[in-house]
Parts: structure tokens; C-alpha cells; sequence
């Protein structure tokens, strides 16, 4: 690691928060270096420089830092297993659940779970907090309001009941925007609140280093009830769960061990 790309992650680190040390390096180098050049910077050091006096070049760099793709039921036949198989399973054994979206992005994976929710259960019998890094891709959640390239995997049955068309967007009900509590949220250094019966945290892991996993897989681990499931994306199977306190439930779905 080049010694000014090492001085820029520590600035960065003591203005943000985020610690840039904790993501692949190669990735997150290439991600950086890119955006850094198109600005018309050779070095890091002019580029952070130049974040010190412009709040939206830093704002661009957050954005940058952080991964906001997301679509509702997004690799649809994993949900259909929460819906089928993990909702029904929690719901014997309380009637009202808690659970927590982290890395979140724009809101399409809080909406989503909200509406699947709902088939079951009034929303006024669950608490849905969705969390990110990125101020401005929590506003957008808050918004609401998406294009349709978010919804290509949206049933019209869905579509009809939880969306109304604006323009050429859709923005999400009243009812489903109303029981997800959006909060900014860092995965490797803000506490973890606790008492969560289903955690979905997914298409984020893949970029972390192998030992800042490991934390988050453990603060996740303490963060579930007994029994409790996390549900990660489908590249990133967890290969020694049992590690972190966690057993097998479903592909890509793992269960918080019961005592």
C-alpha cells in the first residue's frame, strides 16, 4: 500500500468515520483512484486537499465509498424461502418481530421485507430498522420513490397494492413507508442494539477484509436472539458459521445458536 494512499485512508478515517483499512484494498484503491482522476487530482494527498473545501466533492467520495445498488426482491427466490419457510418459523415463536436491515442503500430490501410482512401480520406487530453509512442514500429510502428499473422483479399483483405511480416513478404506500425506521449506521464502529429476531444484511460482506468480517459477523452474532436468523446475499455464503455462533438454517439463511 502506497504511502499516500495510506496517509489519505487516515485523514479520511479521522474526518468520516469510515475506515477505509477495514475494505479490500484493491477494490477500493481502484473505486477511489478512479474517481480521484476524473476530478483532475495525481495524488491523493491534492485530492484530500481538495475534499477539505468542498463539501460536495466529499459527499461524492462518500457515495463512492459506499455501494448503493439495490432492487426490491432482489435475487427473488431467496425471499420466497423468508417467505415460505423463516417468517412462518419466527411467527411460532413470538407474535411480534424485530428486525434490522443493515446496509440498507436506497430502501428497496426494508420496503421489500415490509411488504412481505404484511401478508402475516399487521405492521403495527413488527419494528423494521434500516440502517446504512450513506446520508443521501437514507434520504432517498425516506423518499420513497423509485424508478422502474428497482421494480423488474415486483409482482403486479404487489406493484397494484403497495405502489403508486408518479410520473415515470413509483413511490411506495404510506403504510409500508411507515413502519421502516430509516438511521445512519456504521458497521465497523456505531453499537449494535440487540434483541433482533431476523437480520438481513446482504451484497456488502463481499467487500470487507476477511478480519472485519469476522467483527461484524460476531456483533451481528450478539445482536440476534437465540434462534434468531441472519440472512446474507448470495455471494456470501459463510463458510465456517459455527465460528460466529450461527448454524446452517437455508442457503444463505443461518440461525443464531439456541442454548
Amino acid at each position: 500500500m502506497s504511502q499516500d494512499y495510506i496517509q489519505f485512508i487516515e485523514k479520511v478515517h479521522r474526518k468520516t468515520g469510515v475506515d477505509l483499512s477495514q475494505y479490500k484494498e484493491a477494490q477500493m484503491k481502484r473505486r477511489l483512484t478512479s474517481l480521484r482522476d476524473k476530478r483532475g487530482h495525481h495524488d491523493f494527498n491534492s485530492y484530500y486537499n481538495a475534499l477539505e473545501n468542498d463539501s460536495l466533492l466529499l459527499d461524492e467520495l462518500l457515495d463512492r465509498m459506499t455501494i448503493n445498488v439495490s432492487e426490491f426482491y432482489r435475487n427473488r427466490k431467496r425471499f420466497e424461502v423468508l417467505e415460505q419457510k423463516v417468517i412462518p418459523y419466527l411467527l411460532r415463536k413470538k407474535k411480534k418481530l424485530r428486525i434490522w436491515s443493515a446496509a440498507c442503500s436506497t430502501g428497496e430490501e426494508p420496503y421489500t421485507l415490509a411488504m412481505i410482512l404484511n401478508r402475516y401480520m399487521s405492521l403495527h406487530q413488527v419494528e423494521i430498522l434500516a440502517t446504512d453509512l450513506d446520508g443521501n442514500a437514507l434520504e432517498k429510502a425516506e423518499q420513497a420513490l423509485y424508478h422502474e428499473r428497482s421494480l423488474k422483479e415486483v409482482s403486479p399483483e404487489i406493484l397494484r397494492k403497495y405502489f403508486r405511480k408518479e410520473g415515470s416513478s413509483y413511490r411506495v404506500v404510506d403504510e409500508i413507508r411507515n413502519s421502516v425506521n430509516f438511521k445512519k449506521h456504521n458497521l465497523l464502529a456505531d453499537r449494535y442494539q440487540k434483541d433482533f429476531d431476523l437480520i438481513v444484511c446482504r451484497n456488502v460482506m463481499i467487500y470487507f477484509t476477511e478480519e472485519a468480517k469476522k467483527t461484524i459477523y460476531k456483533n451481528f452474532s450478539h445482536s440476534l436472539v437465540e434462534g434468531g436468523i441472519f440472512f446474507v446475499g448470495s455471494t456470501e455464503q459463510i463458510f465456517s458459521p459455527q465460528t460466529h455462533g450461527f448454524e446452517v438454517y437455508d442457503t444463505f439463511f443461518y440461525k443464531k445458536w439456541q442454548k
